[in-house]
């Protein structure tokens, strides 16, 4: 009896064994596909589902590579039983119908159709049957399965005794795998064609040809001559009146005077047409000759940072200021008698951008300029940072949509151009252009070594009122030797009237102090945020 049974059990496993078998290998959906290709090229698909198990996607191919510049696109419409987003559709009944158009391509002299009639399902595919109908007879027809770009035909492929219809049939198609049919009607069956699309990638999108080049060219000189002529109309000075390129000799009857009594920090201004560092500094040390303050250096030992305290002067007309010059003036000092220079970094900020505004004020307030050039510099290069961004924006439009990308970059260099050129878009007038001239006759007056005959008791002044000057022209060095040479007395001292020295320092150590000075008072100005732009 105990034989019996196992031999009972093992026949009914034998049993379970080969039923199971063929249920395995036809898990996933049954997919019946009916396609009818109308005159009008447009592919009617009928699709039905049976099997599946949970929510049933489909992933369309609705774009293949045609070419290097261009792919094909197949486009879905009137989805009917599913929702299509995109490239997804999610199948909601048993049947679902939708129209291909783009599938159809005039080749050999047969209008062919090719569509992925099975691929991009979430499950796999147990058997596909395809049926295809068309408005003419079958010329040639032909099927692939497996992955998309597969030679592998299919299991079967006929067409009927009249060759009006053509059947395909294929089993077990795994995800991502797909059944593409191929048929051939009769040229001129279907109107219509495939659909093709640009592919984006620079070499096209910037093609240098004959008419891209020439077009290119021909911006170019138009857009940079357009920024030259703007020059050459706004950004020109004016010539200088009556020819005038001398200042005449600086020393008169034994008193300083300089071209038409313009003082540093104007100088300053209009020689490079910007208030910057060097223009304040250089009015700091003219104040100080001038008698409205005194620079006292201050004692230090041998690793010691220097410093000087700058002393206002008592009973000093400040009154005659210019403007610029009182703002400046206001601002080391703010109600406080003295201030040491490692201060004012700190103590300017809120100062400096009055005496900027002054400085680029007093400039058109001479006749020297028409606008602030400040303003003009502004102008000129935010129009042509704007150029730049429109110039960018087409370009990448063009080249998105055209092959003339190119074009755009013109724009971009002319933006570039006016930007650049913007800096230098302030013009003097005929008398900032006169006053120019005579500035820079007074510089080579005075680094030409010949100082005239100036009376040794003057000397001490009038070499003083040079040294803001020699600030501006780069000139420290030189001149702070020739104030430290002499004295009202011709011997040598301790100090100057607006100039002293901790203990144990006299004159012969006044070029080095000056020169230090200068530069560490740039500094502490260029420290501050105001004036970090100039």
């Amino acid at each position: 009896m105990r034989g019996i049974r196992l031999t009972v059990a093992a026949l009914a496993a034998c049993a379970l064994a080969l039923t199971a078998s063929p249920a395995s290998a036809q898990a996933g959906i049954t997919d019946e596909v009916t396609m009818t290709l109308g005159k009008d090229g447009t592919l009617h698909v009928v699709e039905k589902i049976t099997g599946a198990s949970g929510r049933l996607e489909r992933t369309f191919i609705t774009r293949t590579r045609y070419s290097d510049t261009a792919d094909r696109v197949y486009e879905i419409a009137d989805v009917k039983g599913g929702t299509l987003a995109g490239d997804v559709l999610t199948v909601t009944g048993k049947t679902v119908e939708y129209d291909v158009k783009g599938a159809v391509t005039t080749t050999d002299g047969v209008e062919e159709l090719r569509w992925f009639a099975v691929n991009g399902w979430n499950q796999p595919v147990a058997k596909a049957t395809v049926q295809v109908n068309g408005p003419g007879q079958v010329q040639n027809l032909s099927c692939f399965a497996g992955e998309l770009t597969s030679a592998v035909g299919c299991t079967s492929a006929s067409m009927d005794h009249s060759a009006s219809q053509a059947d395909f049939e294929q089993e077990d198609i795994a995800q991502g795998e797909a059944l593409t049919v191929v048929v051939g009607y009769p040229k001129g069956s279907a109107k219509s064609g495939p659909i093709f699309e640009k592919r984006f990638s620079l070499a096209a999108a910037f093609t240098l040809d004959t008419v891209t080049g020439g077009a290119l060219a021909a911006l170019l000189v138009l857009m940079l001559g357009g920024v030259g002529l703007l020059y050459w109309t706004r950004g020109r000075d004016a010539r200088a009146a009556g020819g005038d390129s001398g200042g005449g000799a600086p020393v008169q009857n034994g008193h300083f005077t300089p071209p038409d009594g313009v003082r540093p920090g104007q100088i300053g201004t209009l020689v490079d047409e910007q208030a910057d560092v060097v223009d304040v500094t250089a009015t700091i040390v003219d104040l100080a000759v001038r008698g409205y303050l005194r620079i006292d250096e201050q004692p230090r030992q041998t690793y010691d940072a220097p410093d000087w305290m700058l002393v206002q002067a008592q009973n000093a007309p400040v009154d005659a200021l210019l403007p610029y010059e009182r703002a400046l003036y206001d601002a080391i000092f703010e109600g406080r008698d003295a201030v040491l220079l490692s201060q004012l970094s700190g103590t300017f900020a809120t100062h400096l951008g009055k005496v900027r505004d002054a400085l680029y004020a007093d400039v058109v307030r001479q006749g020297w300029f028409a606008r602030r050039p400040d303003t003009e510099r502004t102008k000129w290069t935010t129009i042509g940072v704007v150029l730049i961004g429109v110039g960018l924006a087409a370009t990448v439009a063009l080249a998105w949509f055209t092959t003339y990308g190119l074009l755009g970059l013109s724009v971009v260099i002319a933006g570039g151009a006016l930007a650049v050129g913007g800096q230098y878009m302030p013009a003097k007038t005929a008398k900032g252009s006169t006053a120019l001239a005579q500035t820079l006759g007074f510089r080579q007056y005075l680094f030409s070594g010949d100082l005239g005959d100036v009376p040794e008791q003057h000397r001490v002044e009038l070499f003083s009122r040079y040294l803001p000057y020699a600030v501006i022209f780069d000139g420290v060095e030189h001149w702070s030797r020739v104030v430290a040479s002499v004295t009202g007395n011709g011997r040598q001292a301790d100090n100057l009237y607006w100039y002293h020295g901790p203990a144990e320092w006299d004159l012969s150590k006044f070029a080095g102090s000056m020169r230090t000075f200068t530069t560490t008072t740039s500094g502490a100005i260029s420290a501050t945020r105001q004036f970090r732009s100039l």
